[in-house]
C-alpha cells in the first residue's frame, strides 16, 4: 500500500465504487410490491427443486423446479378425484344432443319398420304350414312385430321420463337465457335482502350450487357441489334459492324442449353484502 500514489488509491477505490453502484438497483418499493400484486402466476408451495432453469414460469415457489411430474407437460395437477360438476356444463350439452340424435334414429327405424310390414301380403297361417316361403315370411313377420314392440316400449319409457335441460355457459338459446336471466335476478335480490349472518357477523365466501327447476317455475332440488368451506353459509345459498321461487311458467317454446332446467351456477357473497351468481360448467 505504501508504494502506491495517492492518485492510484482514489483510482481504485472509484472503480470499487462505481462497480458496486452498477449491481445494485434501487426501486419504487410500491412498484415493486406492484409487481407480486399483478402477477397472474399463482403462489404455491413445492416439496422439491430441481438445478434445470425454468423457461416460462407457470406459478411462483419457494424453489425453482421444472415440471412437477413430467416436465414436458408443466406442472403437475390435484390428484384429487373429479368433482360432481365434471358430468354437467358443456358435458351435459354433448349428452343432450346424443340422446336427441339416438331419439330421432329410433323414430327412423320405428316408421321403416311400419312401412316394411305395411308392405308384407296378409299373413295366411294355412298357406305357411304347406309353403317353406310362406312360412319363412311369416317367421319375419313375427320378428319384425316383437322389434317394432321394443322400440315402441323404449320411446314410451323415454317420453315418460322428464326431459331435463342444463343451462351453462355455452347454453346459447335465447329462450333459456331469458328465464335464466329473470331467475338470477330474483336469486340475486333475495339473496341481498336478506344476506346471510351468523351471531350478528355477516358470511362471505363463495360456493357452486345445482338448482333444477319444474315447467311450473318451482323449485325441485338443490345441491352443494362445491361448498363454501362454511357449512351455515352453504344453508342459507341452499334456503335463499328455494325461497326465491318459484320463477314463473316456461314459455311454450321452452316447454316443448324441455319439462326441467339444470342450473349450475356460482354463488359469491360479496364484502359489499350482495349476492352475485354466474353460470358455471365447473
Amino acid at each position: 500500500m505504501k508504494s502506491l500514489s495517492t492518485l492510484q488509491i482514489a483510482l481504485g477505490v472509484s472503480v470499487v465504487v462505481h462497480a458496486a453502484l452498477l449491481t445494485v438497483r434501487f426501486v419504487d418499493p410500491e412498484s415493486f410490491n406492484r409487481v407480486f400484486q399483478d402477477t397472474p402466476l399463482e403462489v404455491v408451495l413445492v416439496n422439491a427443486r430441481s438445478n434445470e432453469k425454468v423457461e416460462r414460469p407457470q406459478a411462483i415457489a419457494q424453489a425453482a423446479l421444472a415440471g412437477g411430474g413430467e416436465a414436458e407437460k408443466g406442472r403437475a395437477t390435484s390428484p384429487l378425484p373429479p368433482s360432481a360438476l365434471t358430468s354437467l356444463g358443456d358435458a351435459a350439452e354433448d349428452a343432450q344432443r346424443k340422446i336427441e340424435a339416438m331419439q330421432e334414429q329410433q323414430m327412423m327405424l320405428l316408421a321403416q319398420l311400419k312401412k316394411t310390414l305395411a308392405a308384407m301380403p296378409p299373413p295366411d297361417p294355412k298357406l305357411a304350414q304347406t309353403n317353406p316361403e310362406a312360412a319363412a315370411r311369416e317367421e319375419k313377420r313375427r320378428q319384425l312385430i316383437k322389434l317394432l314392440a321394443e322400440i315402441e316400449r323404449r320411446i314410451n319409457e323415454e317420453n315418460a321420463r322428464p326431459k331435463k335441460r342444463y343451462i351453462s355457459p355455452s347454453t346459447r338459446e335465447e329462450v333459456y337465457a331469458v328465464y335464466y336471466d329473470r331467475l338470477r335476478r330474483k336469486i340475486e335480490d333475495r339473496g341481498t335482502q336478506n344476506f346471510p349472518e351468523l351471531a350478528g357477523r355477516k358470511l362471505y365466501g363463495e360456493l357452486t350450487m345445482i338448482v333444477t327447476v319444474n315447467h311450473d317455475g318451482r323449485v325441485l332440488d338443490t345441491e352443494v357441489v362445491e361448498t363454501s368451506g362454511n357449512t351455515t353459509l352453504d344453508r342459507r345459498a341452499v334456503g335463499i334459492a328455494r325461497a326465491a321461487g318459484p320463477f314463473g311458467p316456461f314459455s311454450p317454446e321452452m316447454r316443448r324442449r324441455a319439462d326441467q332446467i339444470v342450473v349450475v351456477s356460482r354463488f359469491k357473497f360479496t364484502h359489499e353484502e350482495t349476492l352475485e351468481t354466474k353460470l358455471t360448467s365447473r
